[in-house]
């Protein structure tokens, strides 16, 4: 089931009267999800993405533009008529009931040609458990369930109408990190064993990432941009997509170019052919820089971090936004820790210019 946003927006009224300024919640959100493929939503707290999670539930109505699933307009359709299933973050199962009862309990709301019987609906249920791997836990409450496992039962509850459309809701912010990990293979596994359109919302870039076949990155209501998430990671259209994606994140620093050379600091750091003369915000992914004694960039070395593999460069620099720089090498490279400076060159692929002003994307030839 592919699902179309067109020109969706939300907007809701001020509480300040004063001002009485209302709050764009979602603006001008235009998407084709395609059939059968897990989106994610993702963007900080207040972006717009849960309010666009309900918009395509049912859960609140927007106030412009349309929803449809495949062809049908379901933009004034019910809640409970556009054949969705929805996990909630706090996961919502019903204390009082089992497992069993939990999952059963959309099936036996269902009523004309929908009505299932009880055999019926018992195969549909355990369908689901077997799914989610929670056939043993039937018997048991909420209350004697792990987090993981509530979530399961949530995930099964909404699976086992066999949505047109799954979404889910920040379903393992609730999660321990080990736990999360495994879940979230979990979730990949279920959505491409089911085939099932899914919509996943997290403030987590490395959990959008990892599972995704497409990433919308919001801010404030706005769409940044739409792609597969490597291909934004390495493409970002705007400082704030560059930011927002990446762990440890990326390295900011003032510069400018002049004569097709970027300067950070007094040195030319790297040739930029292509780019006009002008101010700029420089990002440098951790992963963008090689330790090279002849290297244009001088830091001043603060230490190291071994991770087994990689070593992460801790240094800092007069033209950067952040409070360190961290630049991600592989083990094998030797650091003189005893040295008060360390010098880089750059890849360029993983250096990002930005315009000082808009913080719009400034392109450049990387030769």
């Amino acid at each position: 089931m592919n699902v179309t946003l067109q020109n969706l927006t939300k907007i809701y009224p001020s509480r300040d009267k004063k001002s009485g300024k209302e709050v764009v919640a979602v603006h001008d959100f235009t998407f084709e999800i395609p059939d059968g493929k897990l989106i994610g939503l993702l963007g900080p707290s207040g972006c717009g993405k849960s309010t666009t999670l309900n918009l395509l539930s049912g859960l609140q109505k927007p106030t412009g533009g349309r929803i449809f699933f495949g062809d049908e307009d379901v933009t004034d359709l019910p809640a409970e008529n556009r054949g969705v299933g929805l996990v909630f973050q706090n996961y919502a199962l019903y204390p009082h009931l089992t497992v069993l009862q939990n999952i059963l309990f959309p099936l036996q709301n269902l009523k004309g040609k929908d009505k299932l019987s009880k055999e019926q609906m018992l195969e549909k249920a355990y369908d689901a458990a077997r799914l989610v791997q929670i056939e043993t836990l039937m018997d048991r409450k909420p209350s004697e369930l792990s987090g993981g496992q509530q979530q399961r039962v949530a995930i099964a509850r909404a699976l086992v109408k066999m949505p047109r459309v799954l979404l889910l809701d920040e379903p393992l912010s609730n999660l321990d990190a080990r736990l999360r990990l495994q879940t979230r293979e979990e979730l990949k596994r279920i959505q491409t064993q089911t085939g099932i359109t899914t919509v996943f919302v997290t403030h987590d870039q490395e959990e959008a990432m990892s599972i995704s076949d497409l990433i919308v990155v919001m801010k404030d209501g706005v769409v940044q941009q739409i792609g597969k998430p490597q291909e934004v990671y390495d493409d970002p259209a705007n400082l704030f997509v560059a930011k927002f994606l990446g762990t440890p994140p990326i390295n900011v620093f003032t510069g400018c170019v002049r004569d097709g050379q970027l300067y950070i600091g007094n040195a030319a750091v790297l040739d930029v052919p292509g780019a006009a003369d002008q101010q700029v915000c420089v990002g440098i992914r951790p992963e963008g820089f090689i330790p090279d004694e002849q290297g244009a960039l001088c830091c001043k070395l603060s230490g190291i971090e071994v991770m087994g593999r990689d070593i992460s460069v801790v240094s800092t620099h007069d033209a950067s936004e952040n409070r360190t720089i961290r630049s991600i090498i592989s083990a094998e490279n030797k650091v003189d820790v005893t040295n008060p400076v360390i010098r880089f060159s750059l890849k360029p692929s993983k250096v990002f210019l930005f315009n000082e002003s808009t913080h719009a994307r400034v392109a450049f030839r990387a030769d």
